[in-house]
């Protein structure tokens, strides 16, 4: 806390007392120490983790914590360590040998302060230094875009390529109006601790040059870009990339024309090409448009050498599933289809994901096609697939390989990317998308085998809906897949506020030391649950479910973990607070 300005000095008594004992504890948890026959006043509390420092040792102008040995100036209060912050220091002055000290710090706490911090812990991969900032800056009112900011920024152009610590933090900031202050803080913070992470070592990104002076059509850029990709020439694509953003192309046409490239290939690096990108639009649609070039040239690099599916054994046999999907593509090129478009009915959303969920690729392949050319919205369709992934997790058996969670979220969060980039474009060459999905659904089948029961009737348990909480104590133990979703079940059969359990879903995920994939599952279900909410009817209703039971099964069967993560952000928390860690047990 900061003191008031016209607060008068203090009286820390006389020189003589001070030189007697060496320190002395005034009001205000101000230490005043007398060494080398000069007098300093410093804060009390070692920034680092809050140890007394009265109890340390002051040797040479350099006075060292005792707790975790961080070292000070005792002048200015600098520190030599890094992972410590500089402690507050204050003026000090001599009157008729009575020692006075200005109660104002000479330095204070401010926003500039806290986002300097930021970005030092960023640099130098410290986990408390940025949660400290966080904490800080959200107790400052800083919005959550502004914060998020410096992470994009600093993830973009340290390191070679957009990175999963960057989607987390994209991720984690599309989710915070779900949770609470703690929440945020703690969703902040570990989005951006893995953007620290990733960029750990590498060496600063450096932007090529656009074309010089080119006034080419966009059409020709577009077509040039996708060359480049088709035969792994990232600089040239960058450079084409950058020549369309200096001539003014809007986020939506620069999307178009990287997603046709992303999508000339089949479901790039197990889909986190097409997910990442996607991610890299919705961060600059949080930051600004100012920070376009930085951001979207960080992608440009996923496309150097990504695994094409087509080319992979189980695309190819012992069903042929390339032939059929260019063929479809084929199809769609030669016709126009059919505009307005109209909604799908409910009647035939049942049918779709029955069929997406079937074991006859051949005829699901058919049957999107033959909906598109009917004149249905892609993005509609998109959902539909998205909720057949879904469907996917909800009945993962437990018996299946643990290492097999991976494939069917992967097939989740990029069926839920290719939703949120239709519902801003429905570029024809875009909607290729939508059957690498499919295909992958097909593909995780033997997943669902034998399926996992789907809680109904008397599975249901009563739930107080008064506590969600309970799900957190469900989660403390291993592997309590289906007993969490039983609960969550119940949850919402009984009434209980969607909102309290998406927030509670949340601190399930950010109280772990929760690796990649669990970011994304948890923001793709609440998003697609958004999606549902929209409507009223049963169908709906039931897709909504979907949603949260596939995030709570996911979620339950990556818990617990040792849990230092969020172990941190408490500590940094406490520490805004002025708690004394150092006197518990």
């Amino acid at each position: 806390m900061q003191q008031n300005q016209r607060q008068p000095w203090i009286n820390a008594g006389t020189l003589t007392s001070i030189q007697e004992k060496g320190h002395k504890l005034i009001h205000g948890g101000i230490v005043v120490f007398y060494h080398e026959e000069k007098v300093y006043a410093v804060d009390n509390r070692c920034p680092h983790m809050g140890f007394p420092l009265h109890m340390g040792s002051l040797c040479d102008g350099i006075l060292t914590c005792h707790w975790h040995h961080a070292r000070f100036d005792v002048c200015s209060g600098g520190t030599l360590d890094l992972w410590a912050d500089d402690v507050p220091s204050y003026e000090v002055k001599l009157e008729d040998g009575v020692v006075w000290v200005n109660p104002q710090p000479k330095q204070t706490n401010s926003v500039e302060k806290y986002k300097l911090r930021l970005r030092e812990g960023l640099e130098q991969n410290l986990g408390l230094v940025i949660a400290k900032a966080v904490v800080g800056l959200v107790e400052a009112g800083v919005p959550a875009t502004e914060i998020m900011q410096v992470g994009i920024n600093f993830g973009t152009v340290h390191g070679r390529s957009w990175s999963s610590g960057l989607t987390i933090l994209t991720a984690m900031a599309n989710v915070l109006p779900k949770l609470d202050k703690a929440g945020t803080i703690l969703a902040l913070y570990q989005g951006l601790l893995h953007v620290a992470r990733n960029s750990s070592g590498a060496a600063t990104r450096h932007l090529l040059k656009p074309l010089p002076e080119a006034n080419v059509p966009f059409e020709r850029l577009t077509q040039w870009y996708r060359s480049c990709i088709e035969v792994r020439d990232t600089q040239g694509a960058e450079r084409v990339l950058l020549t369309a953003i200096h001539q003014g192309a809007t986020l939506e046409m620069l999307s178009e024309m990287m997603l046709m490239a992303v999508t000339d290939h089949f479901y790039l690096d197990g889909g986190h090409t097409f997910d990442f990108h996607n991610k890299a639009f919705e961060a600059i649609g949080l930051i600004g448009e100012e920070h376009t070039e930085q951001t979207l040239t960080s992608l440009v690099r996923l496309l150097a050498n990504p695994t094409r599916s087509e080319e992979l054994h189980q695309w190819q046999s012992p069903v042929n599933l390339v032939a059929p999907l260019k063929e479809a593509f084929a199809l769609l090129d030669n016709l126009a289809l059919a505009k307005p478009y109209r909604e799908i009915l409910v009647a035939e959303e049942k049918k779709v994901v029955e069929q997406l969920l079937s074991d006859k690729p051949l005829e699901t392949v058919s049957l999107v096609t033959e909906l598109l050319i009917s004149g249905a919205h892609p993005a509609q369709l998109a959902q539909l697939v998205a909720l057949a992934a879904a469907e996917r997790i909800v009945l993962f058996h437990t018996q299946n390989d643990f290492g097999d969670w991976i494939s069917v979220l992967h097939t989740f969060t990029y069926t839920h990317a290719v939703h949120e980039r239709l519902r801003r474009s429905t570029h024809p060459l875009l909607i290729r998308a939508i059957y690498h999905g499919i295909i992958r659904i097909y593909l995780d089948r033997f997943l669902n085998i034998p399926a996992a029961p789907r809680p109904v009737g008397s599975a249901v348990p009563a739930v107080d809906t008064t506590c969600p909480e309970q799900l957190l104590q469900i989660l403390d133990l291993r592997q309590q897949v289906n007993e969490s979703a039983r609960w969550t079940a119940g949850y919402l059969h009984a009434g209980g506020a969607p909102d309290a359990l998406i927030n509670t879903l949340g601190h399930a995920l950010l109280r772990e030391d929760a690796e990649f994939h669990s970011f994304q599952m948890y923001e793709a279900a609440v998003s697609e649950f958004e999606r549902w909410t929209m409507r009223s009817d049963d169908f709906a209703a039931r897709a909504g479910e979907t949603m949260l039971l596939a995030a709570t099964r996911y979620l339950a069967a990556h818990a617990p973990t040792p849990r230092e993560l969020p172990h941190i952000a408490r500590i940094a928390t406490r520490l805004y607070r002025g708690e004394r860690l150092f006197e518990e047990a």
